[in-house]
C-alpha cells in the first residue's frame, strides 16, 4: 500500500485512541508508546514516509500484537491493533524527514 492510502488508517487509529474509554486508554497509550519505540528501533532516526509505509506493508502489525501482549498482558482491550498500531504509526510519521505540519513534503521533479 502507498503512504497516501495508509495515513488515513493511521489517523483513524489515533482518533479511536483519543476517544477510548479512559479506563482502557492508559494501557492503550502504554502499548502505543512501546510500538513507537519499536518503530524507532526498526527504522532508525532518519526515515521517509515511503519507508514507514513499506515497513507497514511488508511486516504488517503481527509484531505490534506481540508488543501489546508483552506490555499489557492482562488487558486484551489494549491489543486492538487498528487502534494502537494505527496511533503509533500516526505518531511516528510526524518524525519522517518528508513530513511536516501534517502534510507530506513533495519534492518537485
Amino acid at each position: 500500500m502507498r503512504f497516501d492510502e495508509l495515513i488515513g488508517l493511521w489517523q483513524d487509529g489515533a482518533r479511536r485512541l483519543e476517544s477510548a474509554d479512559p479506563l482502557q486508554r492508559r494501557a492503550m497509550e502504554r502499548v502505543t508508546d512501546a510500538i513507537v519505540l519499536e518503530l524507532r528501533r526498526r527504522l532508525g532516526g532518519t526515515f521517509t514516509t515511503s519507508e514507514l509505509a513499506a515497513l507497514y506493508d511488508e511486516q504488517g502489525t503481527d509484531w505490534c500484537f506481540d508488543t501489546a501482549r508483552r506490555v499489557a498482558p492482562d488487558n486484551p482491550s489494549a491489543w486492538d491493533m487498528p487502534t494502537v498500531a494505527g496511533a503509533a504509526f500516526a505518531r511516528y510519521v510526524r518524525q519522517a524527514s518528508d513530513y511536516a505540519g501534517g502534510t507530506r513534503i513533495r519534492e518537485d521533479a
